[in-house]
């Protein structure tokens, strides 16, 4: 066994142990029939991503929960794989080939896709590679595309399935659109973002009635050239006259244009008076459908006003427009008054600009198994972490709406459809796409290409990410299922993701899921569903995709902002690998983030987590150091090697506190607490075992009679808190556990089990070792005694002197217990001497579980800081007294708890409020 190096070396560490787990297979998910499997998908960062702070926390913890099922003896499956993010990728090339002055319409279709290709091959999937230095256990074997022939094959079949059932159809409808990408988007790609902009005040001619005028407001003046109409409230006396009039449109070619009346109009806005742009407007074209006007598009795809703004407008860009609009309705005298104009305005979230509302032909989805979808999370088939995500995402079912699923672009799942030469797609009504002369919708095109044209449209890229659960598992294909083990890993047990996704892609994942995946029987004919009606209970819990899905919070700064690229507060994540090590980088960003909760991201505590790893490294150097190791090959040999007469009050501390820990990550891991689970450790490692336990063994060391089982009892705690805490710092816990000869040859720490804390209680039982509770809390009375008084010194910027002389008022038994351990605890507070004093008046002062600690000043003290750090403490002390009375006080409490946890209570104020006169009396001696 080699000798633990002086110092810990993160990136030697990293390289060897990953490299020995890739060549060994060690994350390889296999099929083990009697073995419980437990599987995560990765959420398949865009193919053009790289490393964020975001992306740390996210695959942390996935790669937290995979390695802690490893150690409970699941076959584990971490499917890792890229999304072609088509709106992002495409962007990203056609911004490569401006650079050369060229566009992909000079490329052509065809060619374009092989620059696309070309470039992902190049550098797409760079991001897998930056997860690897993260520590990530994935089974990079399995990895995955979403433009993988048999992926693009599952996507395919859906559409086809789905169109064929009625659920997928052509319409002209308003769509959000982008005229940076020239594309459709959903409702979901639309960021609302705060706008200051100008409220125009325009007035229109009535026709009939020269020099009478009715004003409308508005924040677009370059679409009036697109009006059809003024619209009013049948209700709003002021327009009683003037409904069935007409009035002149100010701007663009010369039009007169009617007065209506509609009762979606809001009086309180404005005027009262709406000018109607069916081709720019949700609303207005809502509208118009009612009162059959006609749409007039004044903007071309790509955001610039064409001929029909008019000859003094066409050919500006939309917002160049804007302000020349307003100059010419100014210089005509039809502009009344300008005014700052606060509202939010709509974005595209991958172009970062306004986009249009746009009257175009579309592709849309009519979600399937909506009303399931709701009753999976509702009835506990799916549990979400923090449960309030549960409201969001049955409110968002509630209000669902058709999905646009077509985009206009080249890079993407081209959509199956394909038209007969010479047909007017414009013309082409619902009937017609069930046409099979004029529409052939299939998986291989039509049997006589020549005389068809396929649709130019792609799916949106979500359209392909909600079959990922099963898509990434071989389905449809029967055989690729087996192959990838699609019955035994779906369903899939935890997604982590953000809930920024939970309607783009959690929502319609599980109504993907629900939809398609029925009894392997059903799914022999690829797209068909296993039942037409409704789902039962049985079948909902079998089609699922995931049992449980965790919300990660949003990263922010210290200024609450969240992290991005465009405002340069966020840390490059391998430059903090490099700093502090991937296990420190994932130990800090785990200890900072509460479940559910957003992150504000803090530097100094991931150099916390390089701490704790340097804290780990040389304990265990120190363990090495003490003596030589027995046999440390299994639980049940380091226990065989304890002799229980040599035990003392820390010995059975200690494992007491080992087993409490255990429970405790247990419990954590059971409700995805994981930042409470790093907390744990970080308490039993550094304050339990380090500050405690190794330094009152130090005397136990020089004693030959007691040196075997002090150093069997630290072989134990070790073991079991590397196997706690591999799954957070995997690199180097790999390497202690081969180095304090856990490890054999071949075998990793993840082909142990880690026993929980009955396991090893009862290993310890049947080797007749059972803890002395009495033991146990007298020691927990020492250590309460060196904390108050270490954080006594503290308070008073005296942490580090090892001059200062401690007096205690105490009881007897409490003296008692002090004196019996005088040297260790003088030692473990760093004070000079410690006596028993009946009375100390005007001294700094703590309470603690044996009796009240005084500190010593050479000096004068500040009695009025010492009153103020009294009563804080003392206002402190009454809040939790409060809490545990009404704890108490509260029938449902009572009359369901353990009788043990209401005795634990009770016993608890007791001791609150004796703490409470003690303060109380200190504070009084200070007045």
């Amino acid at each position: 066994m080699a000798e633990i190096s002086k110092s810990y070396e993160p990136r030697d560490v990293e390289k060897k142990w990953y490299a020995a787990w890739m060549d060994a297979h060690a994350f390889a998910g296999k099929v083990v029939p009697g073995k419980e499997p437990y599987t995560i998908v990765i959420p398949p960062p865009n193919v053009t991503g790289v490393l964020t702070i975001g992306h740390v926390l996210n695959n942390t913890l996935q790669d937290i929960l995979i390695r802690r099922a490893r150690l409970e003896g699941r076959s584990t499956l971490w499917l890792p794989g890229t999304d072609h993010a088509g709106i992002a990728t495409q962007a990203v090339v056609e911004r490569e080939l401006r650079k050369t002055k060229q566009h992909r319409r000079d490329l052509g279709r065809e060619k374009f896709l092989e620059k696309v290709r070309e470039w992902r091959n190049e550098k797409g999937g760079i991001i897998l590679e930056q997860l690897r230095r993260l520590g990530a256990s994935c089974d990079w074997d399995r990895t995955q595309f979403t433009m993988d022939p048999h992926y693009n094959r599952a996507v395919l079949t859906v559409f086809v399935d789905l169109f064929r059932k009625g659920n997928i159809y052509r319409g002209k409808r308003m769509v959000n659109w982008c005229p940076a990408t020239q594309t459709a988007l959903s409702d979901e790609e639309v960021i609302m973002k705060p706008v200051n902009g100008i409220m125009y005040r325009v007035r229109y001619e009535r026709v009939d009635a020269p020099g009478q005028y009715v004003e409308v407001k508005t924040t677009r003046p370059e679409t009036i050239p697109g009006d059809v109409a003024i619209a009013v409230h049948p209700e709003d006396p002021r327009y009683q006259d003037w409904v069935g009039r007409k009035v002149r449109r100010p701007l663009g070619p010369a039009a007169e244009i009617p007065i209506l009346a509609d009762a979606a109009v809001d009086r309180e806005f404005g005027t009262g008076a709406l000018k109607i742009t069916p081709a720019h407007d949700k609303a207005d074209f809502d509208i118009g459908q009612r009162h059959q006007l006609p749409s007039i598009d004044v903007l071309a795809a790509n955001g610039v006003l064409n001929e029909s703004a008019g000859p003094e407008l066409a050919g500006l860009e939309r917002f160049a427009g804007r302000k020349r609009a307003a100059e010419l309705l100014r210089q005509s005298g039809a502009l009344v008054a300008e005014e700052p104009y606060a509202n939010n305005v709509g974005y595209s979230e991958r172009a970062d600009v306004p986009i249009e509302p746009r009257l175009t032909w579309q592709w849309w989805l009519r979600y399937p198994r909506v009303e399931e979808a709701k009753e999976a999370v509702r009835d506990g088939h799916i549990k979400f972490h923090p449960e309030r995500w549960s409201k969001v995402y049955l409110h968002w079912l509630e209000n669902i709406q058709d999905w646009c699923i077509s985009r206009q672009l080249w890079w993407g799942h081209r959509i199956p459809v394909w038209y007969r030469k010479g047909i007017d797609r414009e013309q082409l009504g619902e009937a017609d796409l069930r046409d099979p002369a004029k529409v052939h919708v299939s998986l291989d095109g039509p049997p006589d290409p020549e005389n068809w044209v396929q649709e130019d449209d792609v799916l949106d890229t979500w359209a392909s990410s909600w079959l990922w659960p099963f898509a990434t598992l071989g389905w449809p294909d029967r055989e690729a299922e087996r192959k990838a083990g699609l019955d035994y890993f779906y369903p899939t047990t935890t997604l982590v993701t953000g809930p920024d996704i939970i309607f783009f892609w959690v929502a319609r994942m599980i109504m993907a899921g629900l939809e398609f995946m029925g009894s392997p029987e059903a799914r022999a004919t690829a797209g068909n569903s296993a039942a037409k009606g409704r789902l039962t209970p049985a079948e909902i819990q079998a089609r699922i995709p995931f049992r449980h899905v965790y919300f990660t919070g949003i990263i922010r700064d210290a200024q609450g902002r969240k992290m991005s690229k465009s405002l340069g507060n966020s840390p490059d994540p391998l430059e903090l690998i490099d700093r502090y090590g991937a296990d420190g980088l994932r130990f800090g960003i785990v200890s900072i983030a509460p479940q559910g909760q957003d992150i504000r991201f803090q530097e100094d505590r991931i150099e916390s987590g390089k701490n704790f790893c340097n804290k780990l490294w040389n304990a265990c150097r120190f363990r090495q150091m003490s003596g030589p190791a027995g046999d440390n090959s299994s639980l049940e040999a380091i226990v065989d090697r304890l002799d229980v007469r040599q035990f003392d009050a820390d010995d059975h501390a200690i494992l007491d506190r080992m087993l409490a820990t255990t429970r405790e990550v247990n419990r954590c891991f059971y409700e995805f607490e994981f930042s409470a689970a790093v907390q744990a450790l970080y308490g039993f490692f550094w304050n339990d075992f380090c500050d405690w336990y190794v330094e009152v063994s130090k005397a136990k060391l020089e004693d030959p009679a007691a040196r075997t089982n002090c150093l069997a009892i630290q072989d134990l705690v070790l073991r079991q808190t590397l196997l706690l805490l591999h799954p957070f710092i995997p690199f180097i816990t790999e390497e202690l556990w081969h180095q304090l000869g856990y490890g054999t040859e071949g075998r990793f720490i993840e082909d142990a089990r880690l026993q929980n804390a009955s396991q090893i209680a009862t290993a310890s039982l049947s080797h007749g070792l059972a803890l002395d509770r009495a033991a146990v809390a007298a020691v927990e009375q020492l250590k309460g005694f060196v904390s108050r008084a270490r954080a006594l010194k503290a308070d008073h910027n005296l942490a580090s002197r090892r001059d200062v002389t401690l007096f205690v008022t105490a009881a007897d038994g409490e003296w008692n217990a002090i004196s019996a351990n005088l040297a260790r605890l003088t030692r473990l507070t760093g004070a000079k001497e410690i006596s028993r004093r009946d009375q100390v008046e005007g001294a700094p002062a703590t309470v603690t579980p044996l009796g009240t600690v005084y500190l010593d000043l050479a000096s004068t003290v500040d009695a009025g800081a010492e009153r103020a750090r009294l009563a804080k403490e003392l206002e402190q002390l009454t809040r939790h007294i409060a809490a545990t009375e009404a704890r108490l006080a509260n029938k449902a409490f009572t009359d369901k708890a353990p009788a043990a946890v209401i005795d634990g209570a009770r016993a608890q104020l007791a001791g609150q409020q004796a703490k409470r006169v003690e303060l109380e009396r200190l504070l009084k001696a200070l007045q």
